[in-house]
């Protein structure tokens, strides 16, 4: 289990926000978080921690009047730690190419790959092209419904009709390098993990992939690692710290590190 980084940035700023409660109309989102350092001061926190592999993630859509200050916010972590980020949040075949070019290690992708809900594979592979599989992230984030778990899209607020199971992680898998897995219904409300996502991320997955949501404690991390079968990767928001929570930073890394060393003694 790897600790992957994360900067959200909203309305040009660098917040933690209840995952569900994202609307594209005025911008709104019930905020946990706003920082008053800006991302590239994250970025480059991170880049001296030696902590590649995490997300910035972009939560207002391309036509919000915040989306440039957003996108701004962006690049300039970017120039802080080039090499260092994933970047998600209105990717496509066209605008997935100024992420790479100006240092991103890969690009994050939903949205562009559904259409009222459904998946499109022509989609799906034009992306694949335009920037190889194995920089191609697919966030498979998801909300329980009918006691399944839906992979939902534009800032997870609409339902797809793919349900997240070992045959769509299976399938998916072979058009991405990496996946990224946001419990969205317990997002942002450090209440504890989603451990049936995290259960069915850990026996189906057999390529990178990060969970994020609902992680509060270390208890939390220990049940992620048990679940996860120590193959998920995990993403720390408004419980870290950095952003207003009670779990240290540096104990997280200290705790993670641990975790490494346990596993090479065995």
């Amino acid at each position: 289990m790897k600790f992957r980084p994360c900067i959200d940035i909203h309305n040009g700023k660098v917040k933690q926000i209840v995952g569900g409660s994202l609307l594209d109309e005025g911008g709104f989102a019930q905020e946990n978080f706003v920082s008053r350092q800006s991302a590239d001061f994250f970025a480059a926190l991170y880049r001296d921690k030696g902590l590649s592999g995490g997300h910035i993630i972009l939560l207002n859509p391309p036509k919000s009047e915040f989306y440039e200050k957003t996108r701004a916010q962006a690049f300039a972590a970017l120039r802080e730690f080039p090499g260092g980020f994933q970047v998600g949040g209105g990717i496509n075949p066209e605008t997935a190419g100024e992420y790479l070019d100006a240092g991103a290690s890969h690009v994050i992708v939903t949205s562009y790959i559904f259409q009222d809900g459904t998946l499109y594979y022509d989609r799906l592979r034009e992306l694949e092209r335009a920037v190889s599989r194995e920089r191609l992230v697919l966030d498979l984030s998801c909300r329980k419904r009918d006691s399944s778990y839906y992979i939902v899209t534009d800032r997870w607020q609409k339902y797809t009709d793919v349900i997240l199971n070992e045959e769509t992680i299976e399938r998916l898998s072979g058009y991405c390098g990496e996946l990224l897995v946001h419990a969205v219904d317990v997002e942002g409300k450090a209440m504890g993990i989603e451990e049936e996502v995290a259960s069915l991320l850990g026996r189906s997955c057999r390529i990178p992939v990060t969970y994020a949501g609902g992680v509060h404690s270390f208890e939390d991390l220990k049940k992620l690692r048990e679940l996860g079968e120590g193959r998920v990767d995990v993403t720390i928001g408004s419980a870290l710290d950095l952003f207003g929570g009670a779990m240290r930073f540096e104990e997280v890394l200290s705790f993670i590190d641990g975790e490494k060393k346990n596993n090479l003694s065995h």
